[in-house]
């Protein structure tokens, strides 16, 4: 069983940058996806990025070129770095990890996760 735990997050003015980190514990989690989503008051959780253990990558369409999803396989630790944040940033951003092999199709769907962190809030300002 994997154990999740965020840090990162806050504050920051609109054009600036946050770090998320999600560092698991337990069971090793470099055979599988770790995923990022965010939920802003009022909306559903939205996918944010994915990462698996290969490197392979994908991030969504409002992020892309702003946030960078990475990985240190060494410490158990991923990353979200986030680059020229807008204020539709702001939502509560968690981690999660798929436990068993899916297909690249289910990486942005919160469904298929197995193991979701506490979630952090990243909130931009104006």
């Amino acid at each position: 069983q994997v154990q999740l735990v965020q840090s990162g997050g806050g504050l920051v003015q609109a054009g600036g940058s946050l770090r998320l980190s999600c560092a698991a514990s337990g069971r090793t989690f470099t055979l599988y996806v770790m995923g990022w989503f965010r939920q802003a008051p009022g909306k559903e959780r939205e996918f944010v990025a994915a990462i698996n253990w290969r490197g392979g990558n994908t991030l969504a369409d409002s992020v892309k070129g702003r946030f960078t999803i990475s990985r240190d396989n060494a410490k158990n630790t991923k990353y979200l770095q986030m680059n020229s944040l807008k204020l539709e940033d702001t939502a509560f951003y968690y981690c999660a990890v798929q436990e068993r092999f899916r297909s690249a199709s289910t990486w942005s769907e919160p469904n298929e996760y197995d193991r979701w962190g506490q979630g952090t809030q990243v909130t931009v300002s104006s």
